[in-house]
């Protein structure tokens, strides 16, 4: 079995390598790691540590991992953390956030990289952020008498349908897995249905409710306002993680409430890196001042502005923090939204569109608490802005619900953090 997924891994790359080539040249993209990716890293840990290899696909994974990686470093600071990350953008924010630990590209899930990765890490416990399961890489940690725990698991609809496609070799691999933290039943349930046993599947919550800070005087936060220059009596609007239309339809909104409502800023924080520069054109195109992260320097006094560009990697989270009235994207278009937790835990007034599929539980739990808005159409946006700009007292009752919401879902971590040290010591008796 492990080499005839060798060969239609191999078939697939040469398929995809036209595209790649495209991606790499337009965007820049998987341009870094490729030793790693085929063969695995080089450094050797010396066998004989305690070793944990968590994984995390992309950004989003490397914020779920953040908790747990202080959860290692303030209980357990004995074991060697290996972290593999998939994307370049996970990648640039994994270094800054796990610069202490050993970081390296995900090997693709040849027979031959995965067990080079093994002879290089010695690992005791292999942890999953989310959901990233392949079946070399399971089934070599099974016969290493390694676990494979899944953390804050999620498993849409969609995904659960496209794996049943597969058939046995889905079912076989996921029934290797040791043990599954979902976010919460609906999750728990699909994991079940595609093969994990029952009695290893536990609802522990989303973590992402103790990764989000919610904190505003927090240096971080503190330090990008001054740098900003934001006035108390600035009503600062913030649209993290857009996607393609959705920069265009916060500036057509923002362009029709500046003249009225001059102290209204706006701070568009698209998903993607490589769409920074084309975001910067429509910005310019509005005819305001367009001030960009990547060009501040420190201690520079940047004057007058009205609209800006967080054109970095990882700061999100502290953008949140400087909002009086938030967007999150990638819900008026087809990707199925991004995290709403980090606005609403800083008692952000927060709104989305329609699709938020990948989100769905973490909608439900807000929106039945009134803490946020859930919009239909795009044209309910610019009213929706508009009432807040006018009704301060609806602007803070919004932001006082979300952040209790968010306060009473806090918890996840500590479940979590429970059950991985169960499954270490269970790792260190078979090795």
């Amino acid at each position: 079995m492990p080499q005839l997924l060798d060969i239609v891994y191999f078939i697939a790359i040469v398929c995809a390598s036209p595209w790649i080539a495209w991606r790499s040249i337009v965007s820049g993209r998987y341009r870094r790691g490729w030793g790693e990716r085929f063969f695995g890293p080089k450094t050797n840990i010396p066998n004989g540590q305690t070793v944990v290899w968590l994984h995390a696909v992309s950004v989003g994974e490397v914020q779920v991992l953040r908790t747990l990686v202080e959860q290692f470093e303030k209980h357990r600071p004995d074991v060697r953390l290996a972290i593999s990350i998939t994307t370049d953008s996970g990648m640039d924010l994994g270094r800054k956030l796990f610069a202490k630990h050993f970081v390296f590209f995900t090997p693709i899930d040849f027979s031959w990289a995965i067990r080079n990765t093994f002879q290089v890490l010695h690992p005791n416990l292999i942890i999953l952020a989310e959901l990233e399961v392949w079946p070399n890489w399971v089934s070599h940690a099974q016969k290493c008498g390694c676990p494979v725990a899944i953390v804050n698991g999620r498993l849409s609809e969609n995904s659960l349908r496209g794996y049943l496609r597969l058939g046995s070799l889905v079912r076989s691999t996921f029934s290797k897995i040791t043990w599954v933290g979902a976010q919460s039943d609906s999750y728990a349930e699909r994991f079940r249905k595609i093969g994990v046993e029952h009695s290893r599947v536990s609802v522990t919550g989303n973590t992402k409710f103790d990764g989000a800070s919610g904190d505003k005087n927090r240096q971080e936060v503190q330090s990008l306002r001054q740098s900003l220059h934001l006035l108390p009596e600035d009503i600062v609007w913030v649209a993290g993680s857009t996607q393609a239309p959705e920069e265009e339809l916060m500036l057509r909104v923002f362009c029709s409430l500046a003249e009225t409502h001059p102290m209204l800023k706006l701070i568009l924080v698209p998903r993607h890196p490589e769409r920074f520069e084309e975001v910067a054109k429509l910005m310019e195109s509005t005819g305001f001042r367009l001030v960009r992260r990547s060009q501040m320097r420190p201690n520079e006094a940047i004057g007058e502005w009205k609209i800006f560009l967080g054109d970095s990697v990882g700061e999100l989270r502290w953008w949140w923090g400087l909002a009086d009235i938030g967007f999150v994207g990638g819900s008026f278009g087809d990707r199925g939204g991004q995290n709403m937790i980090e606005p609403c835990a800083y008692g952000v007034a927060t709104c989305f569109g329609p699709n938020t599929k990948n989100f769905a539980d973490i909608v439900k739990l807000l929106l039945d608490d009134r803490a946020c808005r859930q919009l239909q159409t795009q044209e309910e946006l610019l009213p929706w802005v508009e009432s807040l700009i006018q009704d301060p007292s609806l602007r803070q009752q919004l932001a006082l619900t979300a952040r209790e919401t968010c306060q009473k879902h806090k918890g996840a971590i500590d479940r979590t953090w429970i059950e991985i040290q169960r499954l270490l010591e269970s790792g260190l008796q078979r090795n």
